[in-house]
């Protein structure tokens, strides 16, 4: 008799064969922490108490958004998946905390054991640089939901911070400096935009070179998320730091004044960093006014930094690349670029 399931859309031994596949993936990143294995109904993690004095959890939830339909059109699925470690882990950096485990949803037409061993693959590289737990996760196979060659990739972390470690910017004052570390590309936001520029617009495909970007378009479009969480966390130890921003979906107009204290606005010097060709072309191709720009895109600056100027020259010796991109000035969580 026909398995009445797999008829409907829904191949539970492609599911068992992926868990199979992704199993040792996912141990590679455990340490002493992790109680049980990858299977059982929920992840089981013995927090570290003693080594705390007032801990607190930190959480955040992410997706790839539509980078994911790049990966697609060059049948590319590891990247996405490190780029989603990476971009959860610098969202709870911000806050002071240190990742501890992490956990995926993906959510796909047709499981194809293969294709989520490349995504999970990612992850636990994403991990394991991070020194988080791949402690869980789901694969949800949705026919009618999701296209069969298709998926969607979301993420959840939970990390920790001493209490007096956790960073809210209500130290914030004028008079302090905004430090910007640079970001490999797009990272994981203004997709939208740029697929509609350079797909719908220019007529390009994913495989096409593109002169002014030394490579093919897809290929850039690609580029990884980054983490800072390694040059970054030393500093947050060391109290040298103020308030932290992750430049994502929003750009420097909407996620700079999540952190601003009420009287404090900040003013970004343009050209105080050198442009990534990628965001040239994408503003010259699509003419895409600079508000605009600034709103969607990183522009070239993955994380702002606030700290005092006094403390300018130790942040810059620790950071292998950082700039110096305006400071914070009175007014009402606005943020200026002249």
């Amino acid at each position: 008799m026909a398995d009445l399931y797999q008829s409907a859309g829904v191949n539970i031994d492609a599911g068992l064969e992926a868990v199979k596949r992704i199993k040792k993936l996912a141990q590679g990143t455990y340490n002493q922490q992790v109680l049980g294995d990858l299977g059982s109904f929920g992840g089981l993690y013995s927090f570290p108490a003693s080594e705390y004095r007032d801990p607190v959890l930190v959480s955040s939830t992410d997706g790839v958004g539509t980078k994911l339909k790049i990966a697609f059109a060059l049948n590319r699925y590891d990247s996405v998946g490190y780029d989603l470690v990476n971009h959860c882990v610098n969202d709870i950096l911000v806050q002071g905390a240190k990742p501890l485990f992490f956990l995926d949803y993906i959510g796909t037409g047709s499981v194809n054991p293969i294709n989520i061993e490349s995504i999970v693959s990612g992850l636990a590289r994403g991990c394991r640089e991070n020194g988080c737990v791949l402690i869980g996760g789901e694969t949800a196979e949705m026919p009618g939901i999701y296209s069969k060659e298709e998926f969607d990739l979301v993420g959840t972390i939970v990390g920790v911070a001493d209490r007096k470690q956790v960073i809210t910017g209500s130290n914030i004052k004028p008079g302090d400096l905004v430090l910007g570390l640079p970001s490999l590309g797009l990272h994981t936001n203004g997709y939208s935009l740029a697929r509609k520029i350079c797909f719908d617009d220019l007529g390009l495909k994913p495989t096409d070179m593109v002169a002014e970007l030394a490579d093919s378009i897809g290929e850039v479009l690609l580029a990884p998320h980054r983490s800072y969480f390694k040059e970054v966390y030393p500093l947050i130890e060391d109290e040298l730091i103020n308030g932290l921003a992750h430049i994502t979906g929003g750009g420097f107009y909407d996620n700079i004044p999540r952190i601003l204290p009420s009287g404090c606005g900040v003013r970004i010097n343009k050209g105080s960093w050198p442009l990534l060709p990628i965001f040239e072309f994408l503003q010259k191709k699509g003419s895409v006014p600079d508000d605009q720009a600034y709103r969607v895109f990183n522009m070239g600056i993955g994380m702002v930094l606030i700290c005092r100027p006094e403390n300018l020259d130790r942040i810059q010796k620790a950071l292998s690349e950082c700039y110096l991109i305006g400071t914070v000035i009175e007014g009402e969580s606005i943020v200026k670029l002249s």
